[in-house]
C-alpha cells in the first residue's frame, strides 16, 4: 500500500496520496482542514481512491518521517523547505 506496484497505482499508494497532500501545503494548513480537503476532492472525482481516516493520518505520519512537511508554532501542518 506505501508503494505502487504492478497491481497498485500511483494514486493508490501512500506516495501518491502525500503527493496530493503536498500540493495543498503550500499554505499551512491544519490536519482537520487537510482531511476535508482530501474528502471533497474525493467527492468531486478530483481523487479517484477513497482512504480511510486512519490511513490520512499514516500518511502525514511518513510525510513527517521523510522530513517533507513539519508542524510550525501556530500547530499548523506546513511543507518543509530544506
Amino acid at each position: 500500500m506505501i508503494l505502487p506496484k504492478k497491481h497498485l497505482s500511483i494514486s493508490e499508494s501512500y506516495f501518491g496520496f502525500g503527493a496530493f497532500l503536498l500540493a495543498k501545503l503550500e499554505e499551512p494548513n491544519t490536519i482537520e482542514s487537510l482531511w476535508n480537503y482530501y474528502k471533497d476532492a474525493y467527492s468531486a472525482k478530483q481523487y479517484p481512491v477513497k482512504f480511510s481516516f486512519d490511513q490520512f493520518i499514516s500518511v502525514i505520519d511518513y510525510l513527517y518521517m521523510i522530513g517533507a512537511i513539519q508542524q510550525n508554532g501556530e500547530g499548523m501542518i506546513c511543507y518543509e523547505i530544506a
